[in-house]
Parts: structure tokens; C-alpha cells; sequence
């Protein structure tokens, strides 16, 4: 099974991602869930939490 890398929203503040600068990827404690982040959350460091596990990240 291949696992597609998509994502539309930022996890932290529910944006839109499609400004350049956002980034998507697994969650780095199950893996199981797709993060996504915006340019501006990204910069803030604004807290994330996988809907997955609950894991909080930066």
C-alpha cells in the first residue's frame, strides 16, 4: 500500500495550505497521521497535536 503524502489544512491554526513555505509530513511519534503546517505557524513555532496519538510538537 502506498501511503500518499496530502494534506490541506495547517494542524495548528486551520488554514489553507497554499501560500509557499508550508510543510506536510508524518507525525514524528505514530507516524500514522499527516501534519500540516503554514508558513506563519512554522515560524511562530506554534503548537501542533496529532489527531492520531495526541502528540504535541512545535
Amino acid at each position: 500500500m502506498v501511503k500518499i503524502n496530502t494534506k490541506e489544512t495547517c494542524t495548528s491554526c486551520g488554514i489553507g495550505l497554499v501560500e509557499v513555505g508550508y510543510s506536510i509530513f508524518e507525525c514524528p511519534n505514530c507516524g500514522e497521521e499527516m501534519i500540516g503546517r503554514c508558513k506563519q505557524c512554522r515560524e511562530h513555532s506554534t503548537q501542533y497535536e496529532c489527531q492520531k496519538c495526541g502528540f504535541k510538537g512545535p
